[in-house]
């Protein structure tokens, strides 16, 4: 045999593949710890943890806020045996897990370093990532608790801990995800993520010794969103990939290329997921994938895929294993891994990868010169901004420019059996949250009160003070401190904030003949009531995910009503006095965390408490077919899901509900 046969008969040399995740956490700290070590033992490599909104905006799951929603969109942990038993049998010095958690990143860091710690695991060589960004989350997702600059101040903390302590640890996850979820352009995820990265950065330089600052740097990692055009979220990847080592460089002088490397991990979309004909799902999601992974130069280090049928409501185990064994065929059944990146070279990948990095520049630039991230959420610039690309997003597809098969073309379908009979979708059991907050009584009763008082005393004086809040938080967490308790003492000392919502400066001004019937029959009903149609939108509840919403709240003004919105987190209580107040007619509900059913149930029951019966409520959300029977049987007038994603012709129908309730003034 020649040389030359030799060579090309041999086994390709393969590459370790990427992670393997499930974002995943529901119920209880029990029940989450039976899910991963199913998909541990399925084949998972990394544990991805999701945390239910109380836990994620620092509230423990007895506190008034956290009604309804306990155990809903993921884990609640209130304390050190949550953690504990979240990660029982699952030795935290070999598991590689990433934590979606921002605003109390550090407390939920401390709980898990001493978890470890309890386990016999020393911190130094734990291996995983907080997400840690809240500059997104003022921007798309919701769950920030305090000012942008004390969270900085909190992130910087996490990162100056970490890179001594917890070297193997990110300690940061820039997250672009969510903010193509809200609709930006592939140029605003690069800009914006990028100056997030900035942001962080140079507040913690001066924090650091000079010689230290490229470790620091090299810990950094991104968290990124791949939507289904598939050619240019690869080449977004790789434009981030550069423009990254173009900022160490220029910026942060950092020489060493490892260092510099841009590290990242994703989630697929989830925002283009289906509620109609919902099996098409798993071929977006494989051509998501592979815009994350085709790419040598540019692929994820990690990857965990939503499944199938998320739009409809939480995903069994069963379609996480779906998700988890795409990965393992593209990983080991596919040649991908055997070859160099098969994109070197191609004129149309470096044309539209260029294009991408002179956008995203040009948008950096506008952010320096109005003072960096900070100062764009402050002024609602970025906010704005993404309100008005989502709503030409949303306008593309309703006018059909923008192609969504079973949605607004092919909607003929054959019955699935995917989604038939009882069970197609998971529920969480309602007393689980009653469960929980027992087991939060037992905890608080038999801990040292002592130990409690004095741990909280120095975490209070560590934040008053300016100095680093780990090794108080991580003592707190030994003590028995609780998640609510840490929060509220930082909310003591910073304060709480409530972001623009970018919604009253947004321009979106849908035209065709269609809105301009709407506005007609606005102008009409409006002068049968007396004044101008006035609809109050409120997300009550925990829930961030404001999009839904603010997209609402513009197509009501753009329609010719009067507006009311005041952003996220509102007690039931506030919206019903807000309605009062403000005289409205209509009530629009929006919630995407799966507590519809008692939040909507108690905003009737207020309602009707208060005189305000004939007002008629609305509700959106993600919404199963049975609960929709249940919310109508209390008296809500109308239930919209995502299949309604005429927007145009929601409001259409809520003018056709006012003009049929002439009491509703």
């Amino acid at each position: 045999m020649t040389e030359k046969t030799a060579r090309e008969t041999a086994t390709p040399s393969r590459e370790k593949p990427w992670l393997f995740r499930t974002y995943s956490g529901h119920s209880s700290a029990a029940e989450s710890n039976k899910l991963y070590r199913t998909n541990l033992s399925k084949g998972q490599t990394g544990l991805s943890i999701a945390f239910d909104l109380p836990t994620q905006t620092g509230y423990d799951s007895d506190h008034a806020l956290a009604k309804g929603e306990v155990g809903k969109v993921g884990v609640p942990v209130c304390h050190l045996g949550d953690m504990m038993t979240l990660f029982d049998g699952i030795p935290l010095e070999k598991m590689n897990t990433s934590m979606t958690i921002n605003a109390p990143a550090a407390w939920l860091l401390s709980l898990y370093i001493a978890a470890a710690e309890r386990q016999g695991a020393h911190r130094s060589v734990l291996n995983g990532t907080t997400q840690n960004d809240v500059i997104k989350e003022y921007l798309s997702r919701g769950t920030y608790i305090f000012a942008p600059q004390p969270s900085l101040k909190l992130t910087s903390d996490v990162i100056g801990f970490t890179y001594t302590e917890v070297p193997k640890w990110n300690p940061m996850n820039v997250c672009s995800y969510h903010l193509q979820e809200a609709g930006a352009t592939p140029e605003q995820e690069l800009a914006y993520a990028l100056a997030t990265a900035i942001a962080v950065l140079d507040t913690v330089r001066p924090t650091v010794p000079a010689a230290d600052f490229e470790q620091v740097v090299s810990r950094i990692s991104f968290f990124v969103n791949a939507g289904i055009r598939f050619v240019t979220e690869l080449c977004k990847m790789r434009a981030f990939t550069e423009l990254w080592d173009e900022i160490c460089v220029n910026r942060y002088g950092v020489k060493d290329e490892k260092a510099r490397r841009f590290r990242y991990g994703v989630q697929v979309n989830s925002l283009g997921l289906t509620e109609q004909q919902p099996e098409n799902n798993v071929y977006r999601i494989v051509m998501e994938m592979l815009a994350v992974v085709l790419s040598k130069n540019a692929r994820a280090r990690a990857v965990q895929l939503p499944a199938w049928n998320e739009a409809l409501g939480l995903p069994r185990p069963w379609d996480q294993q779906w998700s988890l064994r795409l990965q393992q065929i593209m990983a080991y059944e596919s040649d991908l891994l055997e070859f160099g990146d098969i994109f070197d070279g191609s004129h149309e990948i470096t044309a539209k990868v260029e294009s991408l990095k002179e956008g995203a520049r040009e948008e950096l630039a506008r952010l320096d010169a109005m003072g960096g991230a900070v100062s764009a959420v402050e002024s609602s610039y970025m906010k704005q901004k993404l309100v008005e690309s989502n709503a030409r997003r949303i306008g593309a597809i309703e006018s059909g420019e923008q192609i969504v098969v079973g949605v607004n073309k092919w909607t003929e379908t054959e019955p699935s059996p995917l989604t038939t009979g009882d069970g197609s979708i998971m529920t969480v059991d309602p007393k689980a949250e009653a469960e929980q907050i027992e087991r939060l009584k037992d905890f608080r009763s038999t801990r040292d009160k002592a130990a409690v008082d004095k741990a909280l005393a120095e975490l209070r004086s560590a934040a008053s003070e300016g100095r680093n809040v780990m090794e108080p938080s991580i003592a707190a967490a030994h003590a028995g401190v609780t998640t609510g308790e840490w929060a509220q003492t930082l909310r003591d000392v910073f304060g709480e904030y409530r972001a623009p919502t970018g919604v009253s400066r947004a321009a979106a001004e849908v035209k065709g003949e269609k809105m301009g019937a709407v506005r007609a029959r606005v102008e009409q009903v409006s002068a049968k009531l007396g004044r101008r149609v006035k609809i109050l939108v409120g997300k009550p509840g925990l829930d961030g995910h404001s999009n839904g919403a603010e997209q609402i709240a513009v197509r009501a003004r753009d329609a010719g009503m009067e507006v009311v919105y005041e952003g996220i987190r509102l007690t039931p209580a506030q919206i019903v006095n807000a309605a009062l107040e403000e005289g409205v007619h209509v009530v629009g509900l929006s919630i995407l965390s799966g507590s519809h059913v008692p939040l909507v149930t108690e905003v009737l029951e207020r309602m009707k408490a208060a005189g305000l019966s004939d007002i008629p409520v609305v509700a959106g959300g993600i919404i199963p077919a049975e609960d929709e029977k249940t919310l109508l049987a209390a008296g809500c007038a109308r239930i919209y899901t995502p299949k309604d994603y005429d927007i145009t012709a929601i409001m259409g129908d809520i003018v056709t509900l006012l003009d049929a309730s002439p009491k509703a003034a």
